[in-house]
């Protein structure tokens, strides 16, 4: 069965039903609505336990629970991992009350290192709120309920001038993009100050202004460490999803480009702009693609793309698209493979970790994290709704106040376009502060850092025309809805790998049942690979290049190996990744004859059939001589119509490097039987092929390749021979 792809649709996803609905959370059985509102007053007390207040717009909570705010109180522990989060035994019944929270875990972003990251060290803690009490009161009570104090934030400012932070951007620009360390980085700054006279009922009423004023967050949240975690707060408006999973059903939500309102307000004109923007367009699919390596990670059968939609928040609007698969995975194994989006750290997310940690002076904190909800369906069955803590001040007990912010940068990116955005995204925040944002700031002009005290009278809403109550949705509310923004997202889709947009996917079987063995060199597009692979029925596996299991395992395989993509300069001698994959090429290409790094013993079998990617294309080419040369523009997530073997085709690429190809040679290579695709006038050489050998400096795996899945198809076809079966294999 083929099903039609999802058009585009307007703002608030909607995911598959998964089997089970959740019932929706109510107060325990003898608390009424009215001893509910007293406990949440209660909770500005100094002595207050722990204690969330989540409004959540999960799709998958049934009808009606949008309209709710959770108060979740309980203990707070600290854990060193993910997998110390204390979790029932699976399939335990969540008792009489249907689906349960059992945790909050409140993940920093030092965990990434639970992946093996590179990350900067400051000591941020992994929190755990086990869950004792769990209550619902309506919106509009709820905002009744939450106390409304006047807030004054004195000596705000951003800790890195705007023309500092601009100068940061050149560098990533000319510095890690342009030398092929990635696609896309994700830098970010910081807005301080300190909240003057603060109490908790300061906190509670920025997150009552935050109701009020912003539409279109996923969670808006504030949570209370109490006095275990130093009266610690969290109060924010995250838009973006990290995961969830619900019923074996998992769920992500990559968001990028960011379309900021002008002063007068969003018109539909402006917005065609911005959704034609080959910036912002690339953007979003840099981040699909780095999020499909996570969801093709965790999911049992790859992933699905649903979108592209448009995001319409109170200041700005984001493009999104929606991934969804299935999963056996525990919920803590889900969420460490997912440590963290590309939408907040880059891509490859490896290497985005090394850039951030070489220009961002800091450790993030709880930045680019996650909340992460954890409980079970009424079947016991494990669900998880993990927002990523973005657009949130993160407060101490005395008052001192962080609103972290990043600009994704790609090979587009202009130092004014990406000041301009990190304004953009800390002006939902810092509008519930009552600071000024200048205009001319999110516009993208240089601006003077806001350094006035705003105090605002009690009750007041800063900065929210029309946000007159719960659910108010100010200007811009209906562009998602006109005909010609439809049009212009279903364009974006119209360029996509159908391969990845349909959610049974027929592919005819090249190899089945042979072996192939993926070499990942650091880029974890190797696991849309194995899942590309397998669907043409190959039994695949994947092995990181510095992994000890490597040699012996290619002395025992005979079949197709794939040497896979990763970042940085091919011909860095002095890289021991670089030098390890020109070894590796080498001994694969002589047919097993002893390497660096691998003995005779391990070298003894034949010469395996060989399928370079990105930059194992450009190993393959530099091993039959051709000269490698940096790009004068990158084409790192470029969708370009190459010539690949004698047909057009649109394709992905993600490199800073190319092998070239002058006539002389490519005749050279001819008497030996190697075929080259290249650019007639530049000599860049797209695709290559031989006896045993084909090579492809684009990503056939990438959703920006469109016709991926084929071109793969006949590349394995060709390598391994394989007795046609006619037989249709599924994904």
């Amino acid at each position: 069965m083929t099903t039609t792809p999802d058009s585009p649709q307007p703002s608030h996803p909607t995911a598959p039903t998964p089997p089970a609905a959740p019932t929706a959370p109510a107060a325990p059985a003898g608390r009424t609505a009215e001893d509910a509102r007293a406990l949440l007053a209660r909770l500005t007390a100094e002595d207050a336990p722990p204690f969330a207040l989540l409004h959540r717009r999960n799709p998958e909570l049934p009808p009606g629970a949008a309209d709710r705010v959770e108060v979740l109180i309980g203990e707070l522990t600290e854990v060193d991992s993910l997998a110390g989060i204390p979790l029932p035994a699976a399939g335990e019944a969540p008792g009489t009350g249907g689906a349960v929270p059992d945790v909050l875990a409140l993940v920093p972003f030092r965990q990434i290192r639970e992946r093996g990251f590179e990350v900067r060290e400051d000591g941020t803690p992994l929190y755990v709120l086990r869950v004792r009490e769990h209550l619902a009161l309506p919106l509009a009570e709820a905002v009744a309920a939450l106390p409304v104090e006047p807030v004054e934030l004195a000596d705000g400012a951003f800790d890195i001038p705007d023309d500092t932070y601009a100068a940061t951007v050149r560098r990533v620009l000319e510095e890690e993009i342009a030398q092929g360390e990635g696609a896309n980085f994700v830098v970010r700054r910081d807005f301080t100050g300190t909240l003057r006279g603060y109490s908790p009922a300061v906190a509670l009423t920025l997150f009552r202004r935050l109701l009020l004023q912003e539409r279109g967050a996923y969670w808006t949240h504030l949570v209370h460490t109490g006095r275990a975690g130093g009266g610690r707060v969290l109060v924010g408006a995250s838009p973006e999803v990290h995961v969830r999973m619900t019923a074996g059903a998992v769920t992500m939500n990559p968001i990028s480009g960011t379309y900021r309102y002008p002063a007068g307000g969003p018109t539909v004109e402006h917005l065609l702009e911005f959704l034609h923007d080959p910036k912002e367009i690339d953007e979003l699919s840099m981040v699909v693609d780095e999020e499909l390596k996570m969801m093709c990670t965790v999911g049992d059968l790859g992933g699905r793309v649903v979108g592209p939609r448009l995001r319409e928040m109170s200041r700005l609007a984001h493009t999104e698209y929606e991934l969804v698969g299935r999963t056996t995975l525990d919920a803590r194994e889900v969420l460490r493979e997912t440590m963290f989006a590309a939408t907040v750290t880059g891509s490859p997310v490896e290497n985005a970790c090394r850039v951030i940690a070489r220009h961002e002076p800091t450790g993030r904190g709880y930045y680019a994290g996650a909340l992460a909800l954890i409980g079970r369906d009424e079947h016991g069955r494990q669900t998880v709704d993990s927002p990523i803590l973005i657009r949130t001040a993160d407060i101490d007990a005395s008052g001192r106040l962080t609103v972290k912010v990043g600009a994704t940068l790609v090979r587009h990116s202009t130092p004014e376009g990406e000041v301009a955005e990190t304004w953009a995204k800390a002006s939902g925040v810092l509008r519930a502060l009552g600071v000024p944002v200048p205009t001319e700031a999110v516009a993208g002009r240089p601006a003077a850092q806001p350094r006035v005290p705003a105090a605002r009278a009690a009750g007041s809403v800063p900065g929210a025309p029309g946000a007159t109550g719960p659910g108010a949705t100010g200007p811009g509310a209906a562009l998602a809805a006109d005909p010609r923004v439809a049009a212009a997202l279903a364009a974006r889709r119209e360029v996509l790998a159908p391969f990845w947009l349909r959610d049974d996917a027929t592919v005819r079987p090249a190899a089945v049942g042979q072996p192939a063995l993926v070499v990942d060199c650091a880029d974890t597009f190797t696991a849309m690979l194995a899942h590309l692979l397998r669907s043409l029925g190959l039994r695949t596996r994947v092995l990181r290049f510095d992994d000890r299991r490597l040699p012996g395992a290619l002395a025992e395989h005979d079949g197709l190996v794939v040497l896979g993509p990763g970042p940085g300069d091919p011909e860095d001698a002095d890289d021991p990744r670089m030098a390890r994959m020109r070894r590796l090429t080498r001994h694969l290409l002589a047919g097993g004859l002893p390497a660096g790094g691998f003995t005779a013993a391990e070298s003894r079998a034949r010469r395996r059939p060989l399928l370079g990617v990105c930059l194992g294309h450009e190993m393959l080419a530099a091993e039959l001589g051709l000269p490698l040369r940096r790009r004068r523009t990158p084409h790192q997530g470029a969708q370009l119509p190459v010539e690949v073997f004698g047909e057009r085709q649109l394709v992905g690429f993600y490199n800073s490097f190319t092998a070239v190809c002058d006539e002389e040679r490519a005749q050279r290579l001819a008497l030996r039987g190697i075929e080259v695709s290249r650019d007639a006038a530049t000599g860049e050489v797209h695709a290559l092929r031989g006896p045993g050998l084909v090579g492809l400096q684009f990503h056939p795996e990438s959703v920006l390749t469109v016709h991926g899945v084929d071109i793969v198809s006949r590349a394995v076809r060709e390598l391994c021979e394989p007795a046609a079966t006619g037989a249709p294999a599924r994904r």
